[in-house]
Protein backbone atom coordinates (compact mmCIF):
# COMPACT_ATOMS: atom_id res chain seq x y z
CA UNK A 1 0.00 0.00 0.00
CA UNK A 2 1.54 3.48 -1.03
CA UNK A 3 0.62 6.94 1.07
CA UNK A 4 2.54 10.10 0.08
CA UNK A 5 6.10 8.94 0.40
CA UNK A 6 5.86 5.44 1.86
CA UNK A 7 4.95 2.55 0.19
CA UNK A 8 4.62 -0.63 2.10
CA UNK A 9 5.20 -4.11 1.11
CA UNK A 10 4.15 -6.16 4.36
CA UNK A 11 1.28 -6.56 6.85
CA UNK A 12 3.13 -8.13 9.60
CA UNK A 13 0.44 -8.14 12.57
CA UNK A 14 -2.59 -9.75 11.97
CA UNK A 15 -5.50 -11.95 13.27
CA UNK A 16 -7.99 -14.27 11.82
CA UNK A 17 -11.09 -16.43 13.30
CA UNK A 18 -8.78 -18.32 15.40
CA UNK A 19 -8.72 -15.45 17.62
CA UNK A 20 -12.57 -15.41 18.39
CA UNK A 21 -12.57 -11.93 18.63
CA UNK A 22 -11.29 -11.42 14.70
CA UNK A 23 -13.64 -12.89 12.13
CA UNK A 24 -11.80 -14.01 8.41
CA UNK A 25 -9.98 -17.12 7.98
CA UNK A 26 -5.97 -17.55 7.26
CA UNK A 27 -6.98 -18.09 3.39
CA UNK A 28 -8.85 -14.84 3.26
CA UNK A 29 -6.49 -12.75 5.02
CA UNK A 30 -4.14 -13.64 2.74
CA UNK A 31 -6.04 -13.34 -0.20
CA UNK A 32 -6.71 -9.86 1.11
CA UNK A 33 -2.97 -9.31 1.17
CA UNK A 34 -2.67 -10.44 -2.26
CA UNK A 35 -5.58 -8.33 -3.87
CA UNK A 36 -3.64 -5.32 -2.22
CA UNK A 37 -0.66 -6.18 -3.92
CA UNK A 38 1.33 -6.68 -0.45
CA UNK A 39 4.11 -9.87 -0.68
CA UNK A 40 3.87 -10.64 2.66
CA UNK A 41 1.54 -11.17 5.52
CA UNK A 42 2.45 -12.19 9.26
CA UNK A 43 -0.48 -14.49 10.92
CA UNK A 44 -0.02 -13.49 14.86
CA UNK A 45 -3.33 -15.10 17.00
CA UNK A 46 -3.12 -13.96 20.50
CA UNK A 47 -1.44 -16.36 23.02
CA UNK A 48 -3.54 -18.34 25.79
CA UNK A 49 -3.73 -15.29 28.33
CA UNK A 50 -6.05 -13.33 25.61
CA UNK A 51 -9.48 -14.08 26.11
CA UNK A 52 -10.60 -15.74 23.00
CA UNK A 53 -7.18 -17.27 22.51
CA UNK A 54 -7.38 -20.36 19.97
CA UNK A 55 -7.96 -23.44 22.46
CA UNK A 56 -5.79 -25.94 22.80
CA UNK A 57 -3.50 -23.59 22.21
CA UNK A 58 -0.46 -26.24 21.79
CA UNK A 59 -2.30 -27.75 18.65
CA UNK A 60 -3.03 -24.34 16.72
CA UNK A 61 0.44 -22.70 17.07
CA UNK A 62 2.49 -25.97 16.79
CA UNK A 63 0.81 -26.77 13.22
CA UNK A 64 1.05 -23.92 11.51
CA UNK A 65 4.76 -24.57 10.39
CA UNK A 66 2.87 -26.99 7.87
CA UNK A 67 1.42 -24.00 5.84
CA UNK A 68 2.94 -23.10 2.97
CA UNK A 69 5.69 -20.51 2.70
CA UNK A 70 4.02 -19.06 -0.21
CA UNK A 71 0.34 -19.22 -0.78
CA UNK A 72 -1.20 -17.03 -3.24
CA UNK A 73 1.46 -15.18 -4.50
CA UNK A 74 2.23 -14.06 -0.80
CA UNK A 75 5.05 -15.00 2.04
CA UNK A 76 3.23 -16.23 4.58
CA UNK A 77 4.86 -15.46 7.95
CA UNK A 78 3.43 -17.61 10.67
CA UNK A 79 3.64 -16.18 14.56
CA UNK A 80 2.11 -15.61 17.84
CA UNK A 81 1.14 -12.34 19.67
CA UNK A 82 1.90 -12.87 23.17
CA UNK A 83 0.97 -11.31 26.55
CA UNK A 84 3.52 -9.67 28.99
CA UNK A 85 2.41 -10.96 32.26
CA UNK A 86 4.68 -8.95 34.73
CA UNK A 87 7.14 -6.11 35.48
CA UNK A 88 9.99 -8.70 34.56
CA UNK A 89 8.59 -9.03 31.07
CA UNK A 90 7.59 -12.71 31.02
CA UNK A 91 5.86 -13.80 28.39
CA UNK A 92 2.55 -16.50 27.91
CA UNK A 93 4.29 -18.69 25.64
CA UNK A 94 6.74 -21.91 25.89
CA UNK A 95 10.24 -21.77 24.37
CA UNK A 96 8.81 -25.20 22.87
CA UNK A 97 5.83 -22.85 20.93
CA UNK A 98 8.08 -20.14 20.13
CA UNK A 99 10.73 -22.65 18.40
CA UNK A 100 8.06 -23.55 15.64
CA UNK A 101 6.95 -20.50 14.57
CA UNK A 102 8.45 -17.90 12.72
CA UNK A 103 7.75 -14.56 13.94
CA UNK A 104 7.15 -13.26 17.90
CA UNK A 105 5.47 -10.16 18.63
CA UNK A 106 5.52 -9.18 22.77
CA UNK A 107 2.58 -6.76 23.55
CA UNK A 108 0.63 -5.39 26.60
CA UNK A 109 -3.22 -6.33 27.02
CA UNK A 110 -3.31 -5.49 30.98
CA UNK A 111 -6.09 -7.77 31.03
CA UNK A 112 -6.46 -8.52 35.23
CA UNK A 113 -3.02 -9.70 34.76
CA UNK A 114 -1.83 -9.55 38.44
CA UNK A 115 1.98 -8.97 37.49
CA UNK A 116 0.70 -6.02 35.98
CA UNK A 117 -0.68 -4.29 38.95
CA UNK A 118 0.37 -0.45 39.69
CA UNK A 119 2.55 0.78 36.79
CA UNK A 120 4.83 3.45 37.07
CA UNK A 121 7.77 4.93 34.29
CA UNK A 122 10.66 2.67 35.80
CA UNK A 123 8.59 -0.25 36.21
CA UNK A 124 7.74 -0.08 32.17
CA UNK A 125 11.04 0.85 31.29
CA UNK A 126 12.59 -2.27 33.62
CA UNK A 127 9.97 -4.43 31.55
CA UNK A 128 11.10 -3.32 28.53
CA UNK A 129 14.62 -3.66 29.02
CA UNK A 130 13.85 -7.17 30.04
CA UNK A 131 11.40 -7.95 26.41
CA UNK A 132 14.26 -6.81 24.62
CA UNK A 133 16.34 -9.25 25.62
CA UNK A 134 14.38 -12.05 24.71
CA UNK A 135 15.72 -14.00 21.35
CA UNK A 136 12.23 -14.94 20.56
CA UNK A 137 10.40 -11.79 20.06
CA UNK A 138 10.65 -9.68 16.79
CA UNK A 139 8.27 -6.81 17.32
CA UNK A 140 7.59 -4.32 20.22
CA UNK A 141 3.85 -4.08 19.40
CA UNK A 142 1.56 -1.43 20.25
CA UNK A 143 3.65 0.12 23.11
CA UNK A 144 1.91 3.43 23.45
CA UNK A 145 0.00 3.36 26.17
CA UNK A 146 0.08 6.03 28.58
CA UNK A 147 -0.53 3.85 31.88
CA UNK A 148 2.78 2.23 30.94
CA UNK A 149 4.92 4.64 29.93
CA UNK A 150 8.20 4.48 29.65
CA UNK A 151 11.79 5.86 29.84
CA UNK A 152 12.22 6.10 25.41
CA UNK A 153 15.88 7.15 25.84
CA UNK A 154 17.04 4.35 27.71
CA UNK A 155 14.07 1.86 25.96
CA UNK A 156 14.21 2.54 21.99
CA UNK A 157 18.18 1.74 22.08
CA UNK A 158 18.00 -1.18 23.22
CA UNK A 159 15.38 -2.31 21.42
CA UNK A 160 17.86 -1.31 18.16
CA UNK A 161 20.25 -2.88 19.52
CA UNK A 162 18.89 -6.61 20.66
CA UNK A 163 16.98 -6.17 17.00
CA UNK A 164 13.45 -5.48 18.02
CA UNK A 165 11.80 -3.80 15.48
CA UNK A 166 9.15 -1.37 17.17
CA UNK A 167 5.44 -1.40 15.57
CA UNK A 168 3.44 2.18 14.43
CA UNK A 169 0.09 0.02 15.28
CA UNK A 170 -2.62 1.63 12.55
CA UNK A 171 -5.55 -0.05 15.14
CA UNK A 172 -4.20 2.70 17.60
CA UNK A 173 -4.88 5.11 15.54
CA UNK A 174 -9.11 3.94 16.05
CA UNK A 175 -9.66 2.46 19.49
CA UNK A 176 -6.67 2.88 21.03
CA UNK A 177 -7.01 7.72 20.59
CA UNK A 178 -5.09 7.74 23.86
CA UNK A 179 -2.29 6.23 22.92
CA UNK A 180 -1.48 8.30 19.87
CA UNK A 181 1.15 10.84 21.43
CA UNK A 182 2.87 8.21 22.90
CA UNK A 183 3.31 6.48 19.29
CA UNK A 184 4.18 9.91 17.84
CA UNK A 185 7.10 10.39 20.86
CA UNK A 186 8.19 6.62 20.55
CA UNK A 187 8.58 6.87 16.36
CA UNK A 188 10.52 10.20 17.29
CA UNK A 189 12.82 8.55 19.46
CA UNK A 190 13.27 5.54 16.51
CA UNK A 191 13.90 8.67 14.69
CA UNK A 192 16.76 9.80 16.76
CA UNK A 193 18.60 6.78 17.67
CA UNK A 194 17.99 5.07 14.10
CA UNK A 195 15.98 2.19 15.55
CA UNK A 196 14.07 0.66 12.46
CA UNK A 197 10.10 0.09 12.62
CA UNK A 198 7.28 -1.77 11.44
CA UNK A 199 3.55 -0.20 10.35
CA UNK A 200 1.32 -3.17 10.43
CA UNK A 201 -2.71 -2.54 10.57
CA UNK A 202 -3.52 -5.48 13.69
CA UNK A 203 -6.03 -6.18 10.96
CA UNK A 204 -9.14 -8.78 12.78
CA UNK A 205 -10.91 -8.61 9.35
CA UNK A 206 -9.59 -9.43 5.99
CA UNK A 207 -11.22 -6.00 4.90
CA UNK A 208 -8.02 -3.86 7.44
CA UNK A 209 -5.36 -5.99 5.49
CA UNK A 210 -2.62 -3.39 4.24
CA UNK A 211 -4.32 -0.41 5.97
CA UNK A 212 -2.09 1.66 7.48
CA UNK A 213 -3.32 5.02 6.66
CA UNK A 214 -3.34 7.11 9.83
CA UNK A 215 -0.19 5.49 10.81
CA UNK A 216 2.01 6.80 7.93
CA UNK A 217 0.05 9.96 7.93
CA UNK A 218 1.66 10.60 11.44
CA UNK A 219 5.25 9.35 10.40
CA UNK A 220 4.99 12.24 7.55
CA UNK A 221 4.19 15.04 9.48
CA UNK A 222 7.48 13.73 11.50
CA UNK A 223 9.21 13.26 8.68
CA UNK A 224 10.15 9.77 9.26
CA UNK A 225 12.99 8.25 6.79
CA UNK A 226 11.95 5.59 4.93
CA UNK A 227 14.90 3.72 5.09
CA UNK A 228 14.01 2.89 8.99
CA UNK A 229 10.66 1.32 8.06
CA UNK A 230 11.22 -2.61 7.36
CA UNK A 231 8.42 -3.03 6.27
CA UNK A 232 8.43 -0.44 3.18
CA UNK A 233 11.53 -2.53 1.04
CA UNK A 234 11.20 -6.34 0.13
CA UNK A 235 14.79 -6.33 0.36
CA UNK A 236 15.44 -4.91 3.95
CA UNK A 237 12.57 -7.58 5.35
CA UNK A 238 13.72 -10.58 3.59
CA UNK A 239 17.61 -9.65 4.86
CA UNK A 240 15.96 -9.34 8.65
CA UNK A 241 14.02 -12.86 8.09
CA UNK A 242 17.22 -14.85 6.94
CA UNK A 243 19.31 -13.08 10.20
CA UNK A 244 17.17 -12.85 13.10
CA UNK A 245 14.29 -16.17 12.32
CA UNK A 246 13.96 -19.32 11.03
CA UNK A 247 11.34 -19.09 8.43
CA UNK A 248 13.50 -20.24 5.74
CA UNK A 249 14.61 -23.77 7.78
CA UNK A 250 11.32 -24.24 9.70
CA UNK A 251 8.78 -23.75 6.90
CA UNK A 252 10.14 -26.85 4.19
CA UNK A 253 6.86 -26.26 2.04
CA UNK A 254 7.14 -23.72 0.20
CA UNK A 255 4.11 -23.53 -1.96
CA UNK A 256 3.83 -21.09 -4.91
CA UNK A 257 5.57 -18.08 -4.48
Amino acid sequence: MSMGRYHLIADLHTHTLASTHAYSTLTEMVQAAANKGLSAIAITDHAVSMPGAPKPEEFYFSCLHELPLYHRGVMTIVGIEANIMDFDGTLDVSEKDFARLDWGIASIHHLGQEGLQDPNVEKSTHLWLQVAKNPHINVIAHSGDPLFSYDVDRVIPAFGENHKLVEINNHTFEVRTQNVENCKKIALACKKYGVPIVVDSDAHFEAKVGYFSFALQMLEEIDFPEELILNASEERLRAYLREHTHIFTNRTYLGEE
